[in-house]
């Protein structure tokens, strides 16, 4: 099956959303029991913490913590927005640099002037876009417009901007008060109509993700074992400290069979976490290849993790020959979220 399909469906009773690519499951998107990324909170500011240069804020949904801040003092009232999913007894990760995401438009408070993807390279495509967003910000409020943007209805993009705007305007008023919950961040579906811009059959109907055998790609990310062809595989194996890939060249005994299996986990990386929700510290253990080949796989690995979603940092080899990244916890982990 050729080209790509949204299929929004709920899974456990939780709302949900997958993303075929010619067939295979691409990426893939549920609700968690834990407050969503892009949650805004009006919070209380409660202790720091001596040596991690950040503070503990009191919000409705419990504890969350705020990295690199100065100037704040205990019983302090501030804005806040959920960054990423906490690790098990952990506080939320917050940060005080809010945005407003929607499709085609990022508002950005205290951050002012418009901006255009780098990804819409077409000066009169850029000119377009930015007579359209032109009286849409105020004051030191800033704009980001998006890829998706990119030949979109003007009208589309500037209602879009317009509802981000106002919606920034309501929230960074509102900092005054008890704690108290002020913008619920993107459900699965909301977050697909978001991120998922590219051009796809939808598919609503009840059922959908049976139909389209979601559901049996869905078992497959319960094992750890990954097949990425001629024979080669790798094991995912996710540990209270870090996750380890473990490389293995299978039935493949050419000369060239470690570098082949290499690749071939460097590109299907990214669609492998992303689909598993994981991210957090991450270890390689690769299959045998020498020195010379090493600049053949990073440049796979990061032409591969050019475009995924979640800031990954390439950190590279460690003394042992075992190569490190450390992605974002911007989901939580499938199998926690499945029975």
């Amino acid at each position: 099956m050729k080209g790509r399909t949204v299929i929004l469906d709920h899974l456990e009773g939780r709302e949900a959303a997958a993303l075929l690519a010619d067939g295979q499951l691409d990426d893939f998107l549920i609700q968690a029991d834990a407050p969503a990324p892009g949650t805004i909170y009006r919070a209380r500011a409660d202790r720091p913490v001596k040596g991690q240069g950040g503070v503990f804020v009191t919000t409705p949904d419990g504890p969350a913590f705020l990295r690199q801040v100065k100037g704040l003092s205990p019983g302090q009232f501030l804005l806040v927005q959920v960054t990423g999913y906490p690790e098990a007894g952990k506080a939320m990760p917050v940060t005080q640099k809010i945005l407003f995401k929607s499709r085609y438009a990022i508002v950005t408070p205290g951050a002012p002037g418009i901006n255009i993807s780098r990804n819409i390279r077409d000066e009169d495509e850029r000119d377009r876009l930015l007579e359209v967003a032109h009286d849409t910000v105020w004051g030191d409020t800033g704009l980001i417009l998006r890829s998706a943007c990119a030949q979109a209805n003007a009208e589309d993009v500037a209602s879009d901007i317009t509802a981000m705007a106002d919606l920034a305007m309501a929230v960074m008023n509102d900092a005054e008060g008890a704690p108290e919950r002020l913008v619920d961040g993107d459900a699965p579906h909301a977050l697909a109509w978001r991120e998922w811009s590219d051009p796809a059959d939808i598919v609503t109907d009840p059922g959908g993700f049976e139909t389209h055998g979601v559901l049996d790609m869905l078992d497959e990310t319960r094992g750890a074992r990954v097949s990425i062809g001629a024979g080669g595989y790798f094991f995912v194996e996710p540990t209270r400290a870090l996750l380890a890939i473990d490389v293995n060249t299978g039935r493949d005994t050419s000369l060239a069979a470690g570098l082949k299996a290499n690749l071939g986990v460097a590109r299907a990386l990214p669609r492998i976490l992303r689909v598993r929700g994981l991210g957090g510290q991450i270890t390689l253990d690769l299959a045998p290849m020498a020195k010379k080949d090493r600049r053949s796989f990073e440049t796979a690995l990061r032409a591969a993790f050019r475009f995924d979603p979640e800031e990954t940092a390439l950190l590279g080899w460690t003394p042992s020959g075992h190569y490190e990244l450390q992605r974002k916890r911007g989901r939580i982990p499938l199998h926690e979220v499945l029975t």
